[in-house]
């Protein structure tokens, strides 16, 4: 499989976010190499969108990646603990990205039970939720930024899932944020018993 390719990026949100969904996403790590298949994804468009943290084209040194071409890693941290991995999607001044949700763990697995809990052989909880996901892949802040078309994290190409495997929903936990709380921008594959849970 090849990796995705810039110009896969620099389109729609909408459009990359569902069609990430059965790509693979691969870690390259100094401790081994950890993959799996993309099953959902959440999409922040920008300006418009109150959920997102470029609303009302918010800047920061936190998002100013997220203004840049797609193709590009967004990390950042939730409740102090956990990291988030985007993939940012569009042209330069369309600033959108593309919360990765959930995996289905392919390669590295043993690494990646490691690094989230030894004690649970439950392969199911390794990647069910963005944390879960980053602490399992070893994506930190380190990688925010980071040119996904590179060699370390990247996506690798495969058939779109057509739209009759595809489930939309509104986006989880995102109760601050108004009439965007309904806009129906989360994109999962229908019955992946990897998919994360709505508490």
């Amino acid at each position: 499989m090849k990796k995705l390719s810039r110009e896969f990026y620099e389109r729609d949100g909408l459009a990359v976010a569902k069609e990430l969904l059965g790509k693979t996403l691969v870690h390259e790590s100094s401790e081994g190499r950890t993959s799996g298949i993309i099953v959902e994804v959440e999409a922040y468009l920008g300006p418009g969108d109150a959920a997102a943290h470029t609303y009302k084209n918010l800047r920061s040194n936190r998002t100013q990646v997220i203004h840049g071409p797609g193709g590009f890693s967004y990390v950042y941290l939730i409740y102090g603990m956990y990291n988030c991995f985007n993939v940012v999607a569009n042209i330069t001044g369309r600033p959108e990205a593309l919360l990765i949700r959930a995996i289905e763990p392919v390669e590295g697995i043993q690494l990646m039970t490691l690094r989230r809990n030894p004690a649970d052989k439950n392969i199911r909880n390794l990647c069910s939720g963005p944390g879960k996901l980053c602490q399992a892949m070893g994506i930190t802040r380190i990688l925010n930024g980071i040119d996904l078309c590179g060699d370390i994290l990247y996506v690798l190409n495969a058939p779109i899932i057509a739209d009759t495997e595809i489930m939309t929903t509104p986006r989880i936990n995102i109760d601050y944020a108004g009439e965007a709380v309904h806009y129906p921008w989360r994109y999962l594959i229908k019955n992946n018993p990897f998919v994360s849970r709505k508490k």
